[in-house]
């Protein structure tokens, strides 16, 4: 009788036990979806934050076992991951010894496969056991790939972090590129040999959308805010950061505040939910172009709320200069929402002009308030071009459709090694 399929997942976070980033919620996802199909996961993560301990176990299921291994931080680093001196010491530690138990998990037979998430099965690459190795780079920060250059002190200190990353993609059986659009990037700065990459795009859990907000929620929303139901709602979500580009939308939407036109013709407002650093010049971007009526900035919202205000959208704006994945991009899309977006990173893969949106070139003040006009002279046609998203969505980026494929990635390394396995 074969074995059944057993895999070592190692990552430095998963939500809900780290918080709620990109990386976090595809850990989260690829486990907890593995796990439905009757694979046998052991999940390798540092132990929960204080801040996010639950009462509740968040992966409550037979076949999920969570490994917790510590996450040693030295003398002026930061915690988990978040500063460069930390992903460059604490971060490749954590990695080494992350790596050594998934390689124990191997020697006794308990996992088949180890998925690792960035530098975190350092010691497993450079003692590689009998298992397949599949690695998901993520966002490559530290090689500048989400940046237009990097600076040369921020490059230097990231030199560690990218040894290591390079040292597990040049062990690993298979590299994920998580779009179509990135694996370029991939290519360029890890070197994958011919057939080594294979693309499985981030997505999203359907059933947790629904769950969060319905068609419903999209008035309730309106009326708590003041915004009228004829009114032309934008709505944008993300870390108030430079990078995020919101104050080329406010530009953007300066400009076309000062004109006739449809744009204007029925009112309109932006919501833009989220917080961070940025936050003091968004808002000072938003008084000198005069639009402190047309502007509601939410900061720090619930889930429920996010997903609400999704809901209550008439488009969804994602003015960003730089992106990996954009998980909120395809939450906004899943609500039946056309999106005006940049041509970056994986924005590419999700939105198709003329079919679900607008994009449009990182920065381009002009572009972007052409593609906002263009989309409230169609207002007519908006529901339409939501259907549409709900469609690539539930085609292309709904987790039971990718973790399907991920297990074909575990079942051809497996069968290429000679040890093909059984669900």
């Amino acid at each position: 009788m074969r074995a059944p399929l057993s895999v070592a997942v190692v990552a430095r976070a998963v939500m809900p036990l780290h918080g709620v980033g990109g990386l976090e919620r595809s850990v989260h996802d690829l486990v907890r979806h593995l796990a439905m199909r009757g694979v046998d996961v052991t999940l390798i993560v540092p132990p929960a934050t204080s801040d996010t301990r639950q009462r509740e176990d968040p992966f409550a299921s037979s076949h999920i076992t969570v490994r917790h291994v510590p996450y040693l931080t030295f003398p002026l680093a930061n915690r988990k991951g978040t500063t460069i001196l930390d992903r460059s010491s604490s971060y490749l530690l954590y990695g080494w010894r992350a790596g050594r138990l998934a390689g124990s998990l191997v020697e006794a037979g308990r996992a088949r496969i180890v998925h690792g998430f960035g530098a975190s099965v350092l010691g497993y690459a450079t003692k590689k056991g009998p298992a397949p190795l599949v690695m998901n780079p993520q966002g490559l920060e530290e090689f500048g790939a989400t940046a237009a250059g990097q600076p040369a002190l921020k490059r230097a200190g990231y030199s560690p972090l990218r040894w290591a990353v390079r040292r597990c993609a040049g062990a690993a059986d298979a590299i994920i590129a998580t779009d179509v659009s990135l694996e370029s990037t991939v290519a360029r700065h890890l070197r994958p040999r011919p057939g080594q990459m294979r693309t499985i795009p981030n997505g999203i859990d359907l059933v947790d959308v629904a769950a969060l907000a319905g068609p419903a929620d999209a008035p309730l929303m309106r009326q708590r805010h003041g915004i009228g139901a004829g009114e032309l709602l934008l709505v944008s979500a993300g870390r108030l950061e430079f990078n995020k580009g919101f104050d080329v939308l406010a530009a953007a939407l300066g400009r076309l505040a000062r004109r006739e036109g449809p744009f204007n013709a029925a009112g309109w407002r932006w919501v833009l939910v989220g917080a961070g650093p940025y936050q003091k010049a968004i808002e000072e971007a938003v008084a000198a172009h005069g639009l402190q009526s047309h502007v509601i900035l939410t900061g720090r919202a619930s889930d429920r709320d996010l997903h609400g205000w999704y809901e209550a959208a008439s488009i969804f704006v994602h003015p960003t200069r730089y992106e990996g994945s954009s998980l909120v991009t395809l939450e906004a899309m899943a609500h039946r929402k056309p999106v005006i977006a940049t041509i970056a990173g994986g924005l590419r893969d999700k939105v198709r002009p003329g079919e679900n949106g607008w994009l449009v070139e990182p920065g381009d003040v002009g572009a972007l308030a052409l593609a906002l006009e263009d989309a409230a002279s169609q207002a007519a046609a908006l529901p339409a071009l939501g259907a549409r998203s709900r469609e690539i969505v539930e085609r292309e980026f709904a987790w039971p459709v990718l973790a399907d494929r991920q297990i074909t990635v575990y079942e051809d390394l497996l069968a290429a090694a000679g040890g093909r396995s059984t669900r």
